[in-house]
């Protein structure tokens, strides 16, 4: 039977409290009416002036550029680095650095249950595979900084005042922040979201608004169009269905001009929120993304399911989320025998004994100390990235269980595109 097909009615077990937590950010979301404008014109300012640590060769403009200032590390607490106010974090160094800018991300969740009404207030599409970063044009040029805050690239572009030409404009205030995923294969940034064109910003915008003036802004400006002297990488739109039978078909299935790193699915009413939200969900298997599961750093899958948590003071091991979610805890002996500090991102194996779910969530959880993790690394593994990864090995949430979480097809509206690319 094909999946649009499915007319039985679909519930899982409950092993999160994903759909409360979407309705409470709905909430918030409206009674937070804050300084966006300020937030984004703070945001590019520390993108331009972050500390350059390269990771690929920098590609300049024919012209000379605005350097880089000089900063000198700040003395600041290791503790929550999302109240470090943002006209400081162009000061910070190392793993302060790499939190505060991964934190200004709308970071989406796992879908580890299906939204109420996916067909309704969900938007779907294929995310490409790449990197994931923003992309600042101010002053006459352009920069993109990846997830941890490193610099990706530099260069000219037709996006607003990123590139110095006699026709660009000058003004401060015309300034452009897109979130982008970087495609290596094809050279090109595929745009997912826009959080602010020509020094206006759409942090308090719907995401259904943010989609349609992406759309419209991104081809007027000439970004879309081929590289050229003035203009080093191509930009790109992705298609944006409305998540019905069809658009969920069609983002699952269809053909792309990028390698597919799974599905994404965002709320038409969410706003751009900074961090995890749930708000925004990602979701994968085998046919729409070649890394379902974490590989380690020979790129196998290893035998049992690895989860990366951080250490609190009294030794607790939480994940990454606001409030964090408590999955286990070490005693001081063991903390000092292996010379770990609160802050430190540890990475455990999953033992025989897995993840023991209550009342939507983990009540216990088998751990095996591994080591470590890089430290280049931003951020402890999300809750529902845990959750996520642990059902994919023994209950999977399968393309068929989206399907059959909507209704009939008379109870739809058509497959009607919102052409964001």
């Amino acid at each position: 039977m094909a999946p649009h097909d499915i007319r039985r009615p679909f519930k899982r077990a409950a092993i999160s409290d994903q759909q409360k937590r979407r309705e409470l950010s709905l909430q918030r979301q409206a009674q937070n009416r804050n300084e966006a404008q300020l937030q984004a014109r703070r945001l590019a300012s520390s993108i331009l002036s972050l500390p350059n640590h390269k990771s690929e060769p920098q590609h300049l403009e024919p012209v000379e550029l605005v350097p880089e200032p000089i900063v000198e590390e700040p003395e600041t607490d290791a503790g929550d680095i999302t109240d470090i106010d943002i006209l400081q974090a162009a000061k910070l160094k190392g793993p302060e650095a790499r939190r505060w800018f991964a934190s200004q991300l709308m970071l989406p969740e796992w879908m580890i249950d299906v939204p109420d009404r996916l067909d309704h207030d969900w938007y779907v599409f294929a995310r490409p595979s790449g990197k994931r970063c923003f992309v600042v044009s101010s002053n006459g040029t352009t920069i993109s900084r990846l997830r941890n805050g490193s610099l990706l690239h530099r260069f000219p572009s037709s996006l607003p005042n990123g590139a110095r030409t006699r026709e660009g404009s000058r003004s401060a205030q015309s300034y452009c922040i897109l979130d982008c995923i970087f495609h290596e294969l094809d050279q090109t940034y595929y745009v997912i979201d826009m959080v602010c064109w020509a020094g206006i910003s759409f942090y308090e915008c719907t995401a259904e608004f943010r989609f349609f003036w992406m759309n419209s802004k991104l081809v007027e400006s000439g970004a879309c169009e081929d590289p050229s002297t003035y203009h080093r990488y191509r930009f790109s739109l992705i298609p944006v269905y409305n998540c019905d039978h069809e658009g969920l078909q069609t983002a699952y299935t269809g053909q792309v001009p990028y390698a597919k790193d799974g599905l994404l699915f965002y709320n038409k009413h969410a706003h751009y929120q900074t961090g995890n939200t749930p708000l925004a969900l990602v979701w994968k298997d085998e046919t729409c993304s070649e890394y379902v599961i974490d590989t380690d750093n020979k790129g196998q899958i290893p035998n049992q399911q690895q989860v990366v948590l951080e250490i609190q003071e009294n030794g607790e091991l939480v994940t990454s989320d606001d409030p964090p979610v408590l999955l286990g805890c070490l005693n001081a002996g063991f903390i000092q025998e292996t010379g770990l500090n609160f802050g430190n991102l540890v990475r455990f194996a999953v033992s025989e004994g897995g993840l023991t779910f209550m009342n939507g969530k983990v009540e216990k959880a088998d751990l095996q100390y591994i080591g470590k993790v890089h430290r280049a690394r931003a951020f402890a593994d999300s809750y529902s990235k845990i959750v996520f990864q642990y059902m994919v090995r023994h209950s999977p949430l399968r393309i068929e269980d989206l399907f059959a979480s909507m209704g009939t097809s008379s109870e739809h509206r058509g497959n009607d595109e919102e052409m964001v690319g």
